[in-house]
């Protein structure tokens, strides 16, 4: 299997990106001479960090009859001051809000997220360390 992201170049820096029919703006700041017209690619990571570990562990929970009333994945990551500029540690919050949640069922889905699933994850662990916290709001 292959995955394409077709990138095509719009204005001054800027890229819009069509992903199986959805598109994606990408661009620099007015300071680096874009027009701040969309995401900025390096924190893409971020998302896609965060939605892959999301989606399995809201699936992974579905399947164990577990529903929280709201559910966040925050992803923080440290960034060099020279270049190439690049990530040397993410952290990942997994915040859930709900009564009475089972807190092992959570960190199970979390676990297999990370370990066996998330392919971004698997990626990422190879090239930076990683840091998982798990916060429960009742």
């Amino acid at each position: 299997m292959k995955h394409v992201v077709d990138m095509s170049w719009t204005d001054k820096v800027a890229f819009e990106a069509d992903m199986d029919g959805h598109k994606i703006v990408v661009d620099a700041d007015k300071e680096s001479g874009g027009s701040d017209l969309g995401y900025r690619p390096k924190r893409l990571m971020l998302s896609a960090l965060a939605g892959c570990t999301g989606i399995d562990v809201i699936m992974i929970l579905k399947k164990m009859k577990v529903e929280p009333e709201a559910f966040n994945v925050i992803v923080e990551a440290d960034v060099t001051d020279e270049h190439p500029k690049h990530y040397t540690k993410m952290k990942v919050v997994y915040q859930f809000k709900g009564k009475d949640l089972p807190a092992e069922k959570l960190e199970k889905a979390v676990k297999l997220s990370e370990e066996k699933y998330c392919g971004v994850t698997a990626v990422y662990k190879k090239a930076m360390e990683m840091e998982t916290e798990i916060r429960i709001i009742e």
